[in-house]
């Protein structure tokens, strides 16, 4: 946990008596006192011990997950190109591609997740979605819920642009489009012109 954070860098409570020293450089976003962040020890060039954020090259790769787990990790770096590096249990290296990012996704967080594929080199591959009938389902769920915010009424169907219904759901069209089509033949919901009205019981 962060104890304080002076002119050069942070220093960490680690239940020791004096405080670890991490860097502004080695830090991956500036941290404040009471957060608790993930990181790795080294010596810098004094032979002093530091702490780094940057935690990619210490993390394992020998985990005994298997495909279909659920693990929980520390989200320790999001990337536009590639999507979220997680640190499963803290020590096992691992990654949310970015066409498996769903929601909102936190730097320093916690996520629970499913395992997709154990690589050749051990890393994980993670998904914070469900196999996509479950997902489906609990899109729906959460479309229902949606609707009823709007009173029963949603302002716009599955016309819209990808983007009104990225910001207003948080779904891509397409997910959004399999919930809504889940919601008509279970007899949830009907598209009205322009507008999706609820059916209730």
């Amino acid at each position: 946990m962060v104890a304080q954070v002076g002119k050069v860098g942070a220093f960490l409570d680690w239940g020791l008596e004096k405080d670890l020293f991490l860097p502004f450089k080695e830090q991956t976003m500036r941290v404040r006192p009471g957060d608790k962040v993930l990181c790795a020890l080294y010596l810098d060039k004094s032979n002093r011990l530091c702490a780094t954020m940057n935690v990619y090259k210490y993390l394992r790769c020998d985990s005994n997950y298997q495909k279909d787990d659920r693990v929980i990790g520390r989200v320790y770096e999001i990337s536009e190109q590639f999507g979220a590096f997680v640190a499963v249990d803290n020590v096992y290296s691992a990654l949310i591609p970015k066409k498996e990012l769903y929601g909102e996704v936190f730097l320093n967080t916690d996520i629970e997740a499913r395992v997709v594929e154990v690589l050749e080199d051990g890393r994980l591959t993670l998904s914070i979605r469900e196999k996509a009938y479950l997902q489906i389902e609990k899109d729906a769920r959460e479309l229902l819920s949606i609707i009823d915010s709007y009173e029963g009424v949603l302002p716009f169907n599955d016309k819209v642009s990808p983007e009104i219904i990225k910001r207003e759901t948080g779904m891509s069209k397409n997910e959004f489009k399999r919930a809504v089509g889940n919601l008509l033949k279970n007899g949830r919901i009907q598209i009205d012109g322009k507008v999706i009205r609820r059916i209730y019981d």
